[in-house]
């Protein structure tokens, strides 16, 4: 049993993930204006990099379960550059990395035709691995490296490094970003998680030029999104909380049972495990009395 609430709880996690790839980030960045002003904020020393430089990378999630990441693009064949939105802080966000790093070059060398087995060298991109932090940084570091969070600063044949980015800068789109979510924590603490926490943290956001033009020319795609969301969030704390209640009810049954077999082992009368029964469970004489029957061998 335990392991069919286990299913279940994956199915509502998956019901999620497929939510999470059609969010404000994706949707945000998916579009190439934005997407390069993202370039251009992670790298504003390079100003021969254009627009159409950029390629988008991302791993397709074909299977619901598997590997997938936010948002990555390389440039001009020289970066590869993955970025993830967290609201959470994890430090398994690296390993999440790691993980992505690892597909997305093998996409790469396959769509090259690379052969890794043969003689010559294959080419290699130079990895960049960002998460955008959209809650407070508090004491965040700058960046966090796999060989000190997992191996205790051992050197050891592998290592990496993610860049934690907070948008401190608030003109730039990644501040602008994280403003946005910042604001949108506010008014869904104000009202919940209805359509008016949706409404006003678009009417905040274009009053303080925050994601003005995306928001005004994609408000209804906006909405639609984040009610999205709110809909699996309900269904997801739906089931969370009918699964906690089954868990309870089972170890509740289990403990009656096995109260019933000690009395009986004991020597105990059905009425003094009917009145113990009532004492430890807070169940009614009469529920009692049918529980007791049911165990008493």
């Amino acid at each position: 049993m335990q392991d069919q609430n286990r299913k279940e709880m994956d199915h509502v996690e998956s019901d999620v993930k497929r939510t999470i790839k059609d969010s404000v980030f994706t949707d945000l960045f998916g579009m190439k204006k934005y997407l390069f002003q993202m370039y251009q904020a992670l790298h504003p020393e390079d100003k021969e990099t254009t627009e159409d430089d950029l390629t988008d990378i991302r791993l397709k999630n074909i299977l619901v379960d598997d590997i997938y990441n936010d948002l990555g693009f390389s440039v001009g064949g020289r970066l590869i550059i993955l970025t993830e939105a967290q609201s959470s802080w994890t430090m398994n966000i690296i390993v999440r990395s790691l993980l992505y790093l690892a597909q997305t070059y093998q996409e790469y060398f396959d769509s090259r035709g690379d052969d890794l087995y043969h003689s010559k060298k294959v080419e290699m991109p130079v990895p960049e691995l960002y998460v955008i932090y959209t809650k407070d940084r508090k004491n965040r570091p700058e960046q966090v490296t796999l060989s000190r969070e997992f191996f205790k600063g051992q050197e050891t044949a592998l290592e990496v490094k993610v860049k934690i980015l907070y948008g401190d800068d608030k003109e730039n789109i990644i501040g602008q970003y994280v403003a946005f979510c910042k604001i949108f924590n506010e008014q869904q603490k104000r009202y919940g998680w209805t359509r008016e926490a949706v409404l006003e943290t678009i009417r905040i956001c274009r009053d303080k030029n925050v994601l003005r033009e995306y928001l005004e020319s994609r408000e209804s795609e906006v909405i639609s999104i984040m009610m999205t969301l709110f809909d699996e969030e309900k269904i997801m704390r739906t089931r969370e909380n009918r699964i906690r209640k089954e868990e309870k009810e089972r170890e509740k049954e289990k403990g009656i049972r096995l109260l019933i077999e000690t009395c009986q082992r004991m020597g105990g009368t059905v009425s003094e495990t009917v009145d113990n029964l009532i004492l430890a469970y807070e169940v009614s004489k009469e529920d009692s009395r049918v529980l007791v029957e049911k165990y008493w061998k």
